[in-house]
């Protein structure tokens, strides 16, 4: 993996000293709140309801185990014992006092991380498949092209204050496992005719108040030209993005508001003076990136049928079925350690399942780990021999719920309980949804389906794209949901469509399972459900959702004029 060179040990430590003076002005009060705020945000820091939160990066989603033992050092000293993994393939910790922050900052530069480009107006931390370099359907490893879009991407004087906050996303597998398409820019590996390597670009893709899915500008970009090319889409958005309205400030607005082929015009245009300039990619280049990712010290293995070995154990052979990903390597293979435990918010890990984590990469998995935008984290390189250890290890600390993929593998974002900007919790909603689905073969038999919930319309829990939506909404200043299906990631990437009026709390896990009802009842074999939806229509489901009042103790029924 990427280790810190002497520029980025220099621009870390002189941050670090910045802002180290910055808190000390604000806590003397030679700087106002507002005074502090871009400074702050521009260290990963924002204040929520209850305390600080610190968005910790963790590039293209990869770490080092003495990385992860570090969220467990902050978490104990500094947090409340615990750590929230992001659909931005970062951490976050919501019990931070400012005053300690330098310490945080100066702690995470001794493993060579950062909250840099966590928050604020610049292009925030590139995010990638969290197979990256393992994959059996991988055309090249994207992690390489990752790194050095960080590498130009920090600190760009050009691009510091743009617009709106801006996300990249790239993914080297024919499968899609980073949502390319809901990014600012998504990029994805291709070979022409030839041979030859390049990108298919797409651009404005995005959730939030207006959810779009991007738009491909170029169908392939040679990689010599991976930054040349950024900068022209960056430089057109930084001059034409809108500035007087955030909520239509970012770069999805500008495609739409012009077209796909103007926007694609003035890109090229403003690409001719850059193309061969000095930010064009050379193989010497690349090759010194590419170094950083030699895959580890692999063994001569041959592929086992590691169930049959533990003569056909249940438990064990779902988890297999579920948690358990194929690799390139015969012999190896990726676990997911499922961070979806029930009675647990989705994507929260304690301090002591993080050390855990870090033992087990360390022992298993050549010390390294991988974050992936479904919240929970990756050991990519096991031995097959291995599983069934990891296996019994895992499943004593929490970390073995065989659910990938299934209902309770549900994305949440830390909603109302936390964060300022949410009408509505999040989390409640998940624990309430995973104690009424918590029955795996039930779950087994609905197969793969994806439940997203966001407590605003800013999507950080991506409902946008979940096949099944949750929305928290405001109403007369009561937490309402509003529910969307048929939406989807990946190759077939598709915005969910909102069902009908929205629900209070306590009608959310009967509202779950009568849009399962339907699927389960109209599905093709072998169809998923964002298939179904597209095959049948939203109707079908509406209709059954509100063929019956919806009823729940102490509250009130929703209306069929309840619309938000």
């Amino acid at each position: 993996m990427y280790q810190y060179d002497q520029y980025d040990h220099l621009i870390i430590r002189e941050r670090i000293a910045q802002y180290r003076d910055q808190v000390r002005r604000r806590l003397s009060d030679e700087l106002t709140e507002a005074e502090f705020l871009p400074l702050r945000l521009q260290n990963g820091l924002y204040m929520q309801r209850h305390a600080y939160m610190l968005r910790i990066a963790v590039p293209y989603g990869l770490l080092a185990s003495k990385q992860m033992r570090m969220f467990a050092h902050i978490a104990r000293k500094y947090d409340r014992g615990y750590g929230h993994f992001t659909t931005r393939q970062n951490i976050q910790f919501n019990w931070i006092e400012l005053e300690q922050t330098p310490d945080i900052l100066s702690d995470l530069a001794s493993v060579e991380m950062h909250a840099i480009q966590t928050s604020g107006n610049c292009i925030r931390n590139t995010t990638s498949d969290p197979y990256a370099g393992v994959a059996a359907d991988e055309i090249i490893d994207p992690r390489p092209y990752a790194e050095v879009l960080r590498q130009w991407s920090t600190f760009h004087p050009e691009f510091i204050a743009l617009p709106r906050k801006f996300k990249v996303a790239i993914n080297g597998a024919v499968e899609d496992r980073a949502a390319i398409a809901i990014h600012d820019i998504g990029l994805t590996v291709v070979r022409n005719d030839a041979g030859e390597i390049g990108f298919k670009f797409m651009a404005g893709g995005g959730m939030g108040r207006t959810p779009i899915i991007g738009s491909v500008i170029r169908e392939f970009l040679p990689w010599q030209h991976l930054l040349t090319y950024t900068e022209a889409v960056m430089r057109v958005y930084n001059q034409y993005g809108r500035r007087d309205n955030k909520y239509k400030a970012r770069i999805k607005i500008l495609l739409k508001a012009i077209g796909v082929e103007e926007f694609s015009r003035q890109v090229e245009a403003e690409w001719v003076d850059l193309k061969d300039g000095p930010e064009t990619l050379t193989i010497e280049e690349m090759q010194r990136v590419i170094d950083y990712f030699e895959p580890p010290a692999y063994k001569t293995l041959e592929d086992s049928d590691v169930v049959a070995a533990q003569d056909g154990n249940k438990a064990f052979a779902n988890w297999i079925n579920r948690n358990v990903k194929p690799h390139k390597v015969p012999g190896y293979a990726a676990v997911v350690l499922s961070i979806k435990k029930t009675g647990v918010p989705p994507g929260d890990a304690t301090a002591e399942q993080m050390d855990f984590m870090a033992d087990l990469a360390d022992r298993y998995s050549f010390g390294e780990l991988r974050v992936t935008h479904e919240q929970n984290v990756v050991l990519a390189d096991v031995e097959q021999s291995q599983l069934f250890a990891v296996w019994q290890e895992a499943k004593a600390h929490g970390l073995a719920t065989p659910n990938i993929g299934l209902l309770t593998d549900m994305i949440c974002c830390p909603g109302g309980d936390f964060c300022s900007l949410a009408n509505a919790k999040s989390i409640p909603i998940a624990a309430a949804i995973s104690e009424r689905f918590d029955n795996l073969d039930y779950q087994h038999d609905i197969g793969e389906i994806e439940l997203n919930i966001s407590g605003c319309i800013n999507a950080c829990g991506h409902h946008h794209v979940g096949n099944i939506g949750v929305l928290g909404v405001d109403k007369d200043g009561s937490e309402w949901y509003q529910v969307s299906i048929g939406g989807a990631q990946g190759n077939k990437a598709a915005i969910g469509k909102i069902i009908g009026p929205s629900f209070s709390a306590l009608q959310m896990p009967e509202v779950i399972d009568r849009l399962l009802q339907v699927y389960l009842r109209d599905r093709f074999e072998g169809e998923s459900f964002a298939e179904c939806v597209a095959r049948i229509g939203v109707a079908p489901f509406k209709e059954f959702v509100y063929a019956t009042p919806i009823a729940e103790k102490g509250g009130r029924l929703v209306g069929e004029d309840e619309y938000v």
